[in-house]
């Protein structure tokens, strides 16, 4: 697994290299709903008042109800699941820490920084850590329960609303064990920066202390308690997904590539050649994702329902 930090996104880069204004740009280089949830109308304070304990209390309660968090398991509300990542691994003494790659890269990048040796082909009998992302970005790939039994367990689910059905949530209570997940991406509101880290009271208790006493903005936390509340938005979201994600692999395999796994957030497609795909689909304002550890992957996100012509042209 490549150590380099690469990323969905970058639009700026992709407008300076090919040109063009942000606007005319349609940018499937990330897992992100095209189609947010749409944003209620606000309280004035949501604004101009320090999060309040009800506000985090209504948070937590909605994700306590939305994923059955089991008795016993705490859950902290965060600035995005990306904080919390940077954060897991000074949770325990740096040993060896398993991470099945491919897979998204800001968790060895985390754990290297602390001082941990990152064993990069999945699970160990002997690893002090294992990182299971699920399902796995990019491929989609799910874990077994069974293989998580290191000391310390983080299971990234930043892309299980999606498959609500395969999540292991029910782990949360053991100790050791701890369930990231994202607001960003299902619900489409990546610039809100809300996530979760649902788990092991004990270990969730420092990092609750290093994120400080308001770790999630007041709209963010209005917002954020509706929209898991939302239960019927979220049903008619996979159906929706799940025919888009259809329709895109029927696209691109007219067009010779050939679907070989991913979400129904992000597809993921071997090529001939990635570079060249992302060239030539850039060079029509259409910007994708490739991966430095292959020459024949190519991942696209979903396109909103009145840019699939943008993305049929450019094919």
């Amino acid at each position: 697994m490549t150590g380099a930090r690469d990323h969905g996104g970058g639009l700026d880069a992709a407008i300076a290299r090919y040109g063009g204004a942000r606007a005319d740009w349609l940018d499937l280089s990330t897992g992100i709903n095209p189609l947010p949830y749409p944003v209620p109308e606000l309280a004035p304070d949501a604004w101009t008042a320090l999060p309040d304990s009800a506000a985090q209390g209504a948070l937590i309660a909605a994700a306590r109800r939305l994923w059955r968090v089991p008795e016993g398991a705490d859950i902290l509300a965060t600035h995005g699941a990306s904080a919390p990542i940077a954060r897991l691994p000074m949770l325990a003494r740096a040993g060896r820490v398993a991470i099945a790659g491919p897979t998204y890269n800001e968790h060895a990048a985390a754990f290297r920084a602390a001082g941990w040796q990152v064993l990069d082909n999945g699970p160990k009998q002997n690893a002090d850590a294992i990182v299971a992302v699920h399902p796995n970005n990019p491929d989609g790939r799910l874990w077994d329960a069974s293989t998580l039994t290191a000391p310390l367990n983080v299971i990234d689910e930043s892309f299980g609303e999606v498959a609500p059905e395969a999540s292991l949530i029910r782990l949360a209570s053991r100790p050791g064990t701890l369930v990231l997940k994202s607001f960003g991406k299902f619900w489409g509101l990546a610039g809100l920066r809300l996530g979760f880290v649902i788990g092991d009271p004990v270990l969730i208790a420092p990092l609750r202390e290093a994120l400080g006493p308001w770790p999630v903005s007041g709209p963010a936390l209005q917002i954020g308690a509706q929209a898991l509340a939302d239960t019927k938005w979220a049903e008619a979201t996979r159906e929706r997904l799940a025919a888009d994600a259809a329709r895109l692999d029927a696209l691109l395999l007219s067009r010779g590539a050939k679907p070989i796994g991913g979400t129904t957030l992000f597809r993921l497609y071997d090529v001939d050649d990635a570079k060249s795909w992302q060239n030539r689909l850039a060079r029509a304002r259409v910007w994708s994702r490739s991966f430095p550890y292959s020459r024949t992957w190519l991942r696209l996100g979903l396109p909103a329902p009145d840019r699939w012509s943008s993305l049929t042209a450019a094919l």
